[in-house]
């Protein structure tokens, strides 16, 4: 379980790392509306990672399968961007997949780093 939280705790900080990298850079390049846009998607991602470490968390002791209620929390954001003019879907929607971003580089870099040590 040590390995499992040092992972958990790993790609957290990936994300908010990332997410602080891609907010200065959409806020520059763009407007602060945009990259607030990102930053509430961004931040649902974050809140999304946290309740799907929970659920794996979870599996084995109290639950046989995963859980499919934290999609809802994207549905929901799209839902509210979708009917108040402020927010913009896309923005929001590629803040939120900050997190696979974030895997993606977690996986590269340990796929990466066994290659070179063999």
């Amino acid at each position: 379980m040590q390995e499992y939280y040092q992972l958990q705790q790993e790609l957290f900080k990936t994300t908010l790392v990332l997410t602080g990298i891609v907010f200065f850079s959409v806020w520059v390049t763009y407007s602060l509306n945009i990259a607030l846009n990102y930053l509430i998607g961004a931040c649902t991602g974050v809140v999304y990672l946290r309740m799907l470490a929970r659920n794996v968390e979870q599996l084995g002791r109290q639950r046989d399968r995963l859980s499919n209620t934290r999609l809802a929390l994207l549905i929901g954001l799209i839902l509210v961007a979708s009917r108040w003019n402020q927010l913009q879907i896309m923005p929001i929607f590629l803040g939120f997949l900050t997190y696979k971003a974030a895997l993606i580089f977690y996986m590269l870099r340990t796929t990466l780093s066994a290659s070179t040590s063999n």
